[in-house]
């Protein structure tokens, strides 16, 4: 398979690598000073750039025929524009907050938590993620993800990251060096705390399931997640 890579930072790096390791050809790396020579050959792109430049990066994707993985966050404002030029051109698309199978594991099990805790209104919820210090975007695409699983199967209705009211979640997100992803909630009553907890150990969880992803893609149309990659919808 031909990948294209849209943006050649740490993470691009590691998904050059395990996408090497895995029998495929890198065609294009694409960074901020580069343009899209070669995406035209590409299978399928693999975007992991800034969110400056992701509208950008996947709208030319759809434009040139190729199916494109997006695993940048901050941008989401754009994302249904996104979907409507992929349905338009006839695309391929998967947008994910975290392609690591340990963490959309721990969004199913975050999800199933939120339901089973609907009814026991002495337990507020809260959140904590914590990345690396160059990370640009806060709270994470993870932690939203996550937050929205929780209001989705529950009576809060928003989160924020200041002082919550009681139909809110606090996500508290703090920026240390050389943290590749931490991610935790709390339920919080009077007499106990229960917790659940995801950490990374390294970028290469994220970088191998963006490349499994962009295997699963190649020759697909429409929008998908990662739900439709690991056959989670069924669940």
């Amino acid at each position: 398979m031909k990948i294209a890579l849209l943006g050649y930072g740490r993470m691009g790096k590691v998904i050059e690598r395990i996408a090497l390791e895995r029998g495929h050809e890198i065609v294009l790396k694409k960074d901020q000073d580069s343009n899209y020579d070669g995406l035209e050959n590409a299978d399928v792109a693999i975007d992991f750039s800034i969110p400056d430049a992701a509208v950008s990066n996947i709208s030319e994707c759809f434009k040139t025929n190729v199916p494109v993985v997006s695993g940048t966050t901050g941008w989401l404002e754009h994302y249904e524009e996104m979907v409507a030029l992929c349905q338009d051109t006839k695309g391929g698309f998967i947008y994910a907050s975290n392609f690591s199978l340990g963490v959309n594991i721990f969004f199913e099990l975050n999800s199933y938590l939120a339901k089973m805790m609907t009814n026991l209104k002495q337990y507020k919820v809260s959140m904590e993620e914590i990345h690396h210090t160059q990370k640009l975007d806060a709270p994470s695409g993870t932690a939203i993800s996550l937050a929205n699983g929780i209001i989705e199967n529950s009576d809060y209705t928003k989160w924020t990251m200041d002082t919550a009211q009681n139909d809110e979640i606090h996500i508290d997100a703090k920026r240390i060096e050389n943290i590749p992803g931490t991610h935790s909630v709390f339920y919080d009553s009077e007499v106990d705390q229960i917790e659940i907890k995801h950490t990374a150990h390294s970028r290469e969880g994220f970088a191998l399931g963006a490349v499994v992803a962009a295997e699963w893609l190649q020759g697909k149309k429409g929008v998908f997640t990662m739900k439709d990659v690991l056959n989670l919808n069924s669940k």
